[in-house]
């Protein structure tokens, strides 16, 4: 089975996830951050991913510690789960609409953390989320995912529908690239024959 657990303990965070590639989307989530906990859940159902987060952290000096951690840990939990990557599709894309949003998403499971992050968040906060996190959070899921990620804003006004859709729309992608491909279930999809 195509699944990981990651404990990660820090002076700031105390986190644990667990992730199951072939799930059909069910999920406990409580990272302490509202918000996040609602992009969680969508990012679980939308991948069809069997996710558990919980979280307990700094909050009390803002958000930015347990976001960053889950984004690290969540990350380190797909690579484990991928394994060797054999027989993965390894690329996946969706253009997603948010109601007027409209997000790019592209994941290359490469082997390679990147993230090319190009959303255009209006305001500073959504509820008492700071916006920027999100950049922080693909970022510590990309790069501990051994992932190449491309994020762009090709429409949205509004932050809450932009950030959503990002979420959703990076579910998507990963949903396709964390596919075993029949064709060649027995093969690295790389020329290097190793990712």
């Amino acid at each position: 089975m195509r699944q990981a657990e990651i404990l990660r303990k820090t002076g700031e965070t105390d986190i644990r996830v667990f992730l199951e590639l072939d799930g059909t989307g069910t999920c406990r989530i409580d990272t302490g951050v509202g918000f996040l906990d609602h992009m969680l859940e969508l990012f679980a159902r939308h991948g069809r991913f069997d996710l558990e987060v919980s979280c307990k952290g700094d909050i009390r000096v803002d958000d930015h510690h347990s976001t960053e951690d889950i984004g690290i840990a969540l990350g380190q939990a797909f690579d484990k789960a991928l394994g060797d990557r054999k027989g993965i599709v390894r690329y996946g894309q969706m253009i997603l609409p948010m109601d007027e949003s409209l997000i790019l998403s592209a994941a290359d499971l490469s082997g390679r953390g990147l993230l090319a992050y190009d959303l255009q968040i209006p305001a500073e906060k959504v509820g008492t989320f700071d916006t920027e996190l999100g950049e922080e959070f693909f970022r510590a899921l990309a790069h501990n995912a051994r992932c190449t990620l491309h994020l762009k804003q090709l429409a949205g006004r509004n932050s809450h529908h932009i950030l959503e859709g990002a979420f959703k729309s990076t579910a998507r992608s990963l949903r396709a690239a964390v596919k075993i491909d029949p064709d060649c279930a027995g093969e690295i999809p790389s020329t290097k024959g190793v990712l």
